[in-house]
């Protein structure tokens, strides 16, 4: 429940929908969907299986397979929701045909998983796929309400997440990836504005999901570098909001398969596949057609064993089920052919008028027969060349009632992550696959009931449900979290009552910060040069006789004498190193020198000339290295190596060293903006206090001035300030309000 006590709902998006909608003679029917995401997630919806969110209802938001002529759609439309709770989205079969043959399965698929040389970049696919995405923000959108917790899913729909909160900001929107993430030197090959926006695109999201940590990290590094956003704990702040990417490993409905292994209808299927397979000790194989699953390098694993362990032939039986997936896409069609032509060689060489080394079925399974096939198999082979979690192992060890049984799981698949107890291998290594073999067919019963009760104890707890649960106990947290965030923005009703203040106000002080607070952040500082416009509004405020505008920066005191010098306001450089009032002349906040500066410099220019884009900055009192142009995750790593070797060098010398915004700097001790401020105002008291600024300098102006003083963090961070804006902009039109108060000079 809400806290207006409504119920939940829970609107899920997909590419598919646990249902295919088939058009023939002007009728139509619907038939279940076979694997894939959607047929996962629909265990989740039944009542008694729903997360522990409270009462909650559901919506499913997904493509409903086969065109549909326009005459049905509407029967298609309300049939699909009172029967299944379901929206479906209508796509054209060329529109289908270049998104999802094209864009997903010939650039996303093998691009995600390690497979560059058979991804595609269409500029065609691209097009179609941002196509897609449009269309399914449109059809949600008809059907999205306030309150309701939106979980959109897997690479079809990237873009989907900020092109939805484009339009509703408040709404709670998660992302789950049911594939790998890949590393970023991978990720990078895709065209500059296709990753740029697909990474923009998931960052719509409040919660982004992975099934390993490993995704979350190489997920993570991709938005620093790409786009420049660095997270912490992976929490990232994007514009006014805190994206997390979090680990969240998928289950199985656990007890749903270990219930069926003991049921009539499974015990029917595996008396009959025992009769086949009298007298022989069975390795099991299935999985999707596919190139990532490692198929191939199964049968030549099993083919390793046959060559140097004879004494198993005859003995052990290869039982491969391969399921149908993409139909007429080339490089699928050749991979069926190798598979095919494997097991002929395989069969041809090694068998005999009494046993079939490998029984190929290239066919989907019931469910009874797939729970069988799990309860009868002495081992389950499973070898993914990569995978994003693989829940056939799960579902594998979920089946063995009596905890016999041995999994043999490649290391590349997200659950070798959970299934430590398994036997693990290298996919690409055929005679690690052979050794694993050997070794699972002769693990005696007691070893192979430890590790299984092992495994089927962390799966039970964290099963499907429960994964499910976790997710969306994340996004419902990030609404308050959000919440908090937006409560210190500075609204229309902030804003007026802070005019009104400085109206009825007779001695005001305006502190402000510049770069970051007047003007955006730029690559190269000198490009940051105040407009006529910003020059304009500081002239008004300064001229006023009432005010003491005073511009507390980090800039030398050159170029602030060059672009600020003519207007009637005091200055601050290098962080409280100079002050300058209204009406004197510069002088230093107190007396150090920077003999040190020789010292230091050479190791800031060692790291300059290490980084590729950085560069110091030496001013009179300090020394700022710079990385704002270079790569953003090695300027992390450089800064904070910086830091380290000058804390070290520095530890009998006056100076303090200081990260900021992509920047490190050493200055005198005892230099700050705080002490600079209170040199220029201890000799008039003042009834109304104005501070802005947007970094870690100006928290400690924040904690000095009055509790009434109004206090403003440009950005969105934690701060000690009353109230937040978003940019600089936000700050120019707020002091503009405040120069339309006073006559113009």
């Amino acid at each position: 429940m809400d806290n207006n006590g409504a119920a939940k709902r829970i609107v899920l998006v997909s590419n598919r929908l646990p249902f295919t909608v088939e058009e023939s003679s002007g009728t139509v029917a619907f038939k279940e969907s076979a694997g894939g995401v959607a047929t996962g997630l629909q265990a989740l919806l039944q009542p008694s299986k729903l997360p522990d969110i409270g009462q909650a209802e559901y919506l499913w938001i997904g493509w409903p397979g086969d065109a549909v002529s326009p005459k049905l759609r509407g029967y298609v439309k309300a049939e699909a929701q009172a029967r299944f709770h379901a929206y479906p989205v209508f796509l054209s079969p060329d529109l289908v045909e270049a998104f999802y043959a094209g864009f997903c399965n010939k650039t996303i698929w093998p691009l995600f998983h390690y497979f560059p040389l058979y991804a595609r970049y269409e500029p065609e696919f691209w097009e179609h796929y941002r196509r897609v995405n449009q269309a399914f923000c449109d059809a949600a959108l008809e059907v999205l309400k306030p309150g309701d917790l939106l979980w959109i899913h897997d690479y079809h729909l990237m873009l989907l997440p900020e092109l939805i909160r484009a339009q509703m900001p408040p709404l709670s929107i998660g992302f789950f990836l049911h594939i790998p993430f890949p590393h970023y030197e991978v990720f990078r090959l895709l065209p500059a504005p296709w990753r740029r926006e697909i990474l923009t695109g998931l960052l719509g999201a409040d919660v982004i999901g992975f099934h390993t940590f490993d995704y979350a990290q190489y997920f993570l590094r991709c938005v620093l570098r790409v786009l420049g956003h660095e997270h912490q704990m992976g929490k990232l702040l994007v514009q006014d909001r805190t994206v997390k990417a979090g680990t969240f490993p998928m289950g199985v409905p656990f007890d749903k398969f270990s219930a069926a292994a003991a049921s009539a209808g499974v015990a029917g299927e595996r008396a009959t596949l025992q009769q086949t397979l009298a007298g022989s000790r069975v390795i099991l194989s299935i999985d999707r057609q596919d190139y990532s699953k490692g198929i191939l390098h199964r049968l030549l694993g099993f083919e390793t064993l046959l060559e140097l362990y004879p004494a198993w032939r005859g003995r052990v039986t290869l039982l491969m089920v391969v399921v149908p997936s993409r139909i007429g896409i080339e490089d699928y069609e050749r991979m069926k052919k190798e598979i095919e032509e494997r097991v002929g060689q395989i069969n041809g060489r090694f068998g005999s008028v009494g046993w079939t080394p490998i029984l190929y079925q290239y066919r989907a399974q019931s469910f009874d027969a797939l729970v069988a096939l799990y309860a009868l198999a002495d081992v389950a082979l499973i070898t993914p060349l990569r995978d994003g979690m693989n829940l056939i192992a799960k579902e594998y060890v979920a089946c063995r009632r009596d905890q016999t049984g041995v999994l043999v799981l490649s290391e590349m698949a997200g659950a070798a992550r959970e299934l430590g107890e398994a036997i693990l291998i290298n996919p690409n290594n055929r005679q690690e696959i052979a050794q694993a073999l050997l070794e699972a067919l002769e693990m005696p019963e007691e070893e192979q009931r430890r590790r299984m009760e092992i495994m089927q104890s962390r799966l039970q707890r964290y099963d499907l449900a429960r994964w499910a649960a976790d997710f969306l106990s994340e996004l419902q947290a990030a609404r308050p979290n959000r919440d908090r965030v937006f409560a210190k923005l500075l609204g229309d009703t902030e804003r007026k009552a802070l005019i009104e203040a400085y109206r009825n106000s007779r001695a005001r002080l305006l502190l402000l910060d510049y770069d970051g607070t007047l003007v955006s952040l730029t690559p190269e500082p000198k490009s940051a040069k105040p407009g006529p416009a910003l020059l304009d509004v500081l002239l008004r405020l300064g001229a006023t006789k009432e005010n003491r505008l005073v511009i507390v920066s980090g800039r030398d005191r050159a170029t602030l004498q060059r672009w600020f010098g003519a207007l009637p306001i005091g200055l601050v450089a290098e962080h409280g190193a100079w002050v300058r009032s209204r009406t004197a002349c510069w002088r230093a906040s107190q007396s150090a020198g920077a003999d040190w500066k020789s010292k230091l410099l050479p190791i800031l220019q060692l790291y300059s000339d290490r980084l590729p884009g950085a560069f110091v900055e030496e001013k009179e009192l300090s020394l700022v290295w710079h990385y704002r142009r270079a790569d953003a995750e090695q300027g992390m790593v450089m800064a904070r190596e910086l830091t380290d070797d000058l804390l070290n060098f520095t530890g009998n010398i006056d100076v303090q060293v200081v990260q900021g915004s992509k920047t490190v700097e050493v200055r005198n001790s005892g230099i700050s903006k705080a002490n600079a401020v209170r040199q220029l105002s201890v000799d008039r008291p003042s009834d109304f206090v104005l501070a802005i600024g947007d970094d870690l300098d100006d928290e400690e102006l924040f904690a000095m001035l009055p509790k009434d003083a109004w206090s403003i963090r440009v950005g969105i961070a934690r701060t000690l300030a009353r109230f937040n804006l978003r940019e600089p902009r936000e700050v120019e039109s707020l002091l503009g309000q405040l120069a339309e108060l006073e006559p113009v000079a």
